[in-house]
């Protein structure tokens, strides 16, 4: 660039608020042929402190103590190739998070973080200006020194897939590439990790532990992981809104019923599945809500009786059902587990049950003499929001020590 022109360049960048570095950052790296990365924003410790003091407790009603933030954060957005186990690895593009401490340092301990449910395509970790979650994890863990990572899951963030929600195989899938992909993209950047921890909310703490199982399986040393108003068991967490409703359960609990229903339509490959589970009046609106369509969330009943079928109230029928026989493999806790583990749960959690909360503990703990590396933790009378922002100072504790 000419000399003159190359001042004026500079001059514009600083006028704007951009470092030259921070300018040559924003354009994507093609690692691979199957891993991308670019730059998406820096976070300063304002930012992630009006997160921690401010934004968190709007988000989930209750006020919780935490660290506050020592450094800014680097955001990006990894695109890698994936394969879909369920559709016989049928190849896949899909997104996640990296957050770097802005520290300078090379060296950080990383933290994979697994989302919860969500209702749009783009409330995902690599969006994270759209996830109060992530925004959590981010000003909580990547703004105290750890290095965040968070897959997308297939059908959300950049991926072009129906959403894979509570499909176990594709989420181990998904998150078990991101962790390849962002070390790939680690160590182009020069960082390295030499602890990692997992750590996920609602679906997320399902997916966490399905991740460890994976994880566990091919050897990769996991040092932590911890979970808050996880369902273990997805089956057990059905038949109580079906056979054993409480009277606080959350009115939106049709959403589980319904994703579900019409993932695992696609990803099994069982053609009308979702509509053997869900009622005719309901249907149509139902199936909007899973492609993401525009639709009025009132149009869709609370009343779980109007949405589902009435054969699947008898407990026989449900567990015979194609649905049913699908659905009872969507459990997260069911091997030998070696790595520490935490499962934290609110006693007034309105989604998730104390039973289902404590199972990975209550199963580890009937063999033999009991295996004592899982834990069920009570973080008190704690909605399914209040668990969650509750429980993660107490992870970063919990891992700080590892």
């Amino acid at each position: 660039m000419i000399p003159f022109l190359r001042a004026a360049f500079l001059a514009l960048l600083y006028l704007l608020g951009l470092s030259p570095a921070l300018a040559a950052e924003q354009e994507p790296v093609q690692l691979s042929p199957g891993i991308k990365y670019e730059f998406l924003a820096l976070w300063d410790g304002d930012r992630l402190n009006k997160i921690l003091k401010t934004d968190t407790p709007a988000f989930s009603g209750i006020d919780v103590a935490y660290t506050p933030a020592r450094n800014g954060v680097r955001l990006y957005r990894i695109t890698y190739d994936s394969v879909i186990p369920e559709m016989g690895n049928k190849p896949t593009v899909t997104s996640g998070l990296l957050a770097v401490p802005d520290t300078g340092g090379t060296s950080f301990p990383t933290v994979s973080y697994q989302h919860g449910t969500v209702y749009g395509r783009q409330e995902v970790p690599s969006f994270a200006d759209q996830s109060p979650e992530t925004q959590l994890m981010i000003a909580q863990f990547a703004g105290q020194g750890y290095m965040v990572i968070g897959a997308d899951y297939f059908g959300l963030g950049i991926s072009t897939e129906p959403e894979g929600y509570m499909v176990k195989g594709s989420h181990q899938q998904a998150t078990y590439d991101l962790l390849m992909a962002s070390r790939a993209v680690m160590a182009d950047m020069k960082l390295s990790s030499d602890k990692l921890f997992l750590a996920g909310w609602s679906q997320g703490g399902f997916v966490t532990m399905a991740m460890l199982e994976k994880l566990e399986a091919v050897g990769i040393k996991v040092d932590a992981a911890a979970t808050a108003s996880a369902p273990l068991d997805v089956y057990a967490l059905m038949e109580g809104f079906l056979v054993f409703p409480r009277k606080f359960d959350a009115v939106w609990l049709n959403s589980i019923m319904i994703l579900s229903s019409f993932a695992y339509e696609n990803y099994y490959g069982v053609p009308g599945l979702a509509r053997s589970l869900l009622t005719d009046e309901y249907y149509d609106i139902a199936k909007k809500a899973y492609d993401r369509q525009p639709f009025n969330p009132a149009d869709i009943t609370s009343d779980l009786h109007k949405l589902i079928r009435p054969e699947y109230f008898d407990p026989l029928y449900f567990a015979n059902s194609a649905f049913g026989k699908l659905i009872i493999g969507a459990q997260s806790y069911r091997w030998l587990i070696k790595s520490p583990v935490r499962n934290y749960y609110g006693e007034t959690d309105e989604a998730i049950t104390t039973g289902v909360g404590r199972m990975a503990m209550t199963y580890a703990q009937s063999m033999g003499s009991g295996n004592t590396n899982v834990e069920a933790v009570s973080t008190g009378p704690t909605t399914h929001r209040g668990t969650f922002a509750t429980a993660v100072p107490q992870w970063k504790i919990w891992f700080d020590s590892k």
